[in-house]
């Protein structure tokens, strides 16, 4: 294996300390970027970490005077702006270095939960019936609208806003919902139909050639009676809350076999409709009667060990070092505008 001069970018807050004595590595914000540097390094590759702090000359600035062989991606916005990632991601295009993770057409299509259900469903990937409520503008519900439904910010992620009472049964909880999402989390809302099922998160590996990796669930098994299961922030990040409420994520053992292979179909379909690249995990919901639908898509998903897309790399017999290694090569060898 070639030895290669790694460029990490992060945000400063999370760049690990050289110090990491008295930290629970397990519960730290920058568990990632430590896990994956730390790996890098281990493997024998020169890794230098920088926080980019909203500043792009300090980072044309190392590109230049260091030349790294990759830049390895984990900016995850810019300005606090979820969607300005797409914009870090083509200044990397632009000053011509290779990096890690997607590129920014996939980005901007995956990151949209309106955009991205729209392209699915024109290439015939079952995604929910859904209506988007731009913020600034009354919010008027047509007369069909499904419910249940479940509000969202249309492009935030790390489940931004999402709670119980996200789940709405009426017009009047819809729009009360929608002015919430507006003027407490900031821009337009999507409202969708509240699929009652199973949570599936399926990882895909690749460029042209992908490799779908076997599919995992959350599991509610503490769960209150009667309410709704669905991913909270607390549910994903607090882990004395998924204590509490049972909250475990591991392979989904018991789908039968021509099922499976349909949903991680439908999961490589979408994101090559989406026009992804490097690595993304596809959100997906199963019913009892074995019908599912696509959520959203998340391309760069968390990389830290021991979370789903690594686990599920591990489960398909990718250790973490091959895992990260692939994620590298992926990145050298895509071209901007072609598919590798």
């Amino acid at each position: 294996m070639k030895r290669l001069r790694i460029l990490a970018v992060m945000h400063d807050v999370l760049v690990p300390p050289d110090d990491i004595s008295g930290h629970d590595l397990a519960t730290v914000d920058w568990k990632m970027e430590f896990d994956v540097t730390i790996t890098l390094k281990d493997m024998g590759h020169e890794v230098v970490c920088l926080g980019v702090d909203n500043k792009l000359d300090v980072l044309r600035e190392k590109i230049r005077d260091w030349k790294p062989h990759i830049v390895l991606n984990m900016v995850e916005d810019f300005y606090n702006i979820a969607t300005f990632d797409v914009n870090f991601v083509s200044y990397l295009e632009l000053l011509r270095v290779p990096y890690t993770g997607c590129n920014p057409r996939g980005l901007h299509l995956g990151r949209d939960k309106a955009l991205s259900k729209k392209v699915l469903a024109y290439h015939g990937v079952p995604v929910p019936q859904f209506d988007v409520f731009p913020q600034g503008r009354r919010a008027r519900v047509r007369a069909d609208f499904p419910y249940p439904a479940i509000v969202k910010a249309q492009v935030k992620e790390a489940s931004a806003g999402i709670s119980q009472a996200s789940i709405v049964d009426t017009d009047e909880k819809l729009i009360e919902r929608v002015d919430f999402m507006h003027h407490q989390i900031g821009g337009d809302a999507v409202a969708e139909q509240y699929i009652e099922g199973r949570e599936l998160y399926i990882g895909v590996l690749g460029n042209k050639r992908l490799r779908v990796f076997p599919i995992w669930e959350m599991r509610f098994e503490n769960w209150p009676e009667g309410t709704p299961k669905i991913a909270t922030g607390s549910v994903k990040f607090s882990t004395k809350y998924q204590k509490l409420r049972g909250i475990k994520t591991g392979r989904a053992a018991d789908i039968p076999k021509a099922l499976a292979r349909r949903i991680q179909r439908a999961c490589a379909e979408a994101y090559r409709a989406l026009d992804l690249s490097g690595y993304a995990r596809i959100d997906v919901r199963l019913q009892e009667d074995g019908q599912f639908f696509v959520l959203e898509a998340n391309p760069n998903p968390q990389l830290a060990f021991g979370e789903d897309f690594a686990e599920s790399a591990e489960y398909d017999g990718l250790s973490y070092e091959e895992l990260l290694q692939k994620i590298i090569n992926l990145g050298l060898s895509y071209e901007p505008g072609h598919r590798t």
